[in-house]
């Protein structure tokens, strides 16, 4: 099948080989070239599959001066493929620069669905999906780590982070300082390979667990932090604020706000405090 003059992002394995799909196999064989975040180490994956397509270097020290490159091949009617080492290519890795520069030359960038680490540690958490926010790796100094992980801790979405297993215990200890240690969390590790871990509970169980098992401190990881509670997640129903008012006709509001709580189901305190908003 031939395929269209364009820069295709095409994900690849964070682990098990087969999760290499048919369509990302075949534009591997088919383009002119893969443009790799490590050559040698993309090489293996290629020889592995049959892939004999040229490959080229592009990374975060190159990506700027090759650019002009790859448009330059797609202007000689050329198809060129991006992948990282491992997932989808730009999540934390090289490639925005390429991306825009090629789209600001008028070429069709083609990106392709597959492995990524955050999506698949989330799908499996146990952990909110509806919201969340990927951060990428925290800042190698603690400084940096305890600035940013703050400025998120008032943050109502499920935070992703990836994290190395040099610095594993260094950002969960900088997480338990920032978040508390209830907050709850989920450490995935090493995902889709023989020794896939998922921990969960409070940081500070999980914090403990790594501290205490050398084997939960190798590999690759994904660390998500539960979303901070917020007013808008204990929002009070319509109706259980018709009920408040109701019952503020005939009793003082803190009796009210009780009586309102047992037929609702909600806190009493929350009632409480809108009603004195309100000025029951």
């Amino acid at each position: 099948m031939e395929h269209a003059v364009a820069l295709y992002i095409v994900p690849t394995p964070i682990g098990n080989l087969e999760d290499l799909t048919p369509r990302a196999l075949e534009v591997l064989n088919q383009v002119s070239l893969i443009a790799c975040e490590d050559t040698r180490h993309s090489g293996k994956l290629l020889k592995h599959f049959g892939v004999n397509t040229k490959t080229i270097a592009i990374h975060d020290h190159n990506e700027r001066d090759r650019a002009a490159g790859v448009v330059e091949k797609l202007k000689n009617g050329g198809s060129i493929a991006l992948i990282s080492d491992a997932g989808t290519p730009l999540i934390s890795d090289p490639g925005y620069h390429l991306v825009n520069y090629v789209r600001e030359a008028g070429f069709d960038v083609i990106p392709l669905p597959g492995a990524c680490a955050a999506i698949t540690a989330l799908s499996g958490s146990g952990l909110p999906s509806d919201r969340f926010s990927f951060e990428g790796f925290l800042p190698a100094k603690e400084k940096g780590r305890t600035d940013k992980l703050k400025a998120l801790v008032d943050d109502p979405r499920t935070l992703i982070f990836y994290e190395s297993p040099h610095r594993i215990i260094q950002s969960l200890q900088s997480m338990l300082n920032s978040f508390g240690a209830d907050r709850q969390m989920v450490m995935a590790r090493e995902l889709t390979k023989t020794f896939e871990t998922f921990l969960s509970g409070t940081v500070a169980e999980v914090l403990n667990n790594v501290e205490s098992d050398s084997n939960q401190q190798r590999g690759e990881m994904v660390l998500m932090i539960h979303g901070a509670e917020t007013a808008a997640q204990d929002a009070l129903p319509a109706e259980s604020i018709e009920t408040l008012k109701i019952l503020c006709t005939e009793l003082p509001l803190k009796k009210a706000a009780a009586l309102t709580a047992q037929i609702h189901g909600l806190k009493k305190n929350a009632l409480y405090k809108h009603g004195l908003e309100l000025g029951l």
